[in-house]
């Protein structure tokens, strides 16, 4: 298994990113044709409007289930994150750490973690800083 870093770290779903987001896109220019086609050739604009509004639909659904499944493992991070912290040190996190600080933490070894954390407070560092201070990624088979 190749080892986690800086350069590798982010994860894309082929089927969402490259497939399905694309083709919501495409209906709604499709959609968009067919309204134009319609009234040019002064049929009916009912289907039109019924495809464009379905095809934005799509699109907006699309985009909510994805935002909401990014909350839930937000969430998820953050107990994971908060539970790591405890066993190592008996408490929680600072409450000053961020969501995204949070979310870039979990990318360390168990051997900087607590002082990246403590870093991430003390410096407010953002998350892409916090990534490239990261000198011992923790390794893939931690990550789902």
């Amino acid at each position: 298994m190749k080892n986690q870093s800086y350069s590798n770290h982010e994860r894309h779903v082929p089927a969402f990113h490259f497939f399905l987001v694309p083709l919501s896109f495409a209906l709604v220019a499709a959609a968009l044709v067919y309204l134009f086609v319609t009234n040019m050739r002064g049929i009916s604009l009912f289907t039109a409007l019924l495809l464009i509004l379905m095809s934005f639909s799509v699109v907006m659904t699309l985009f909510l289930i994805r935002q909401f499944v990014c909350k839930v493992q937000d969430r998820v991070i953050r107990a994971e994150e908060n539970l790591r912290h405890f066993v190592m040190t008996g408490r929680l996190p600072d409450l000053n750490l961020t969501i995204e600080q949070i979310i870039a933490l979990r990318f360390a070894a168990d051997d900087e973690f607590l002082m990246l954390c403590e870093k991430a407070v003390k410096e407010n560092l953002s998350s892409k800083n916090i990534k490239l201070a990261i000198r011992n990624w923790r390794s893939d088979h931690h990550r789902v």
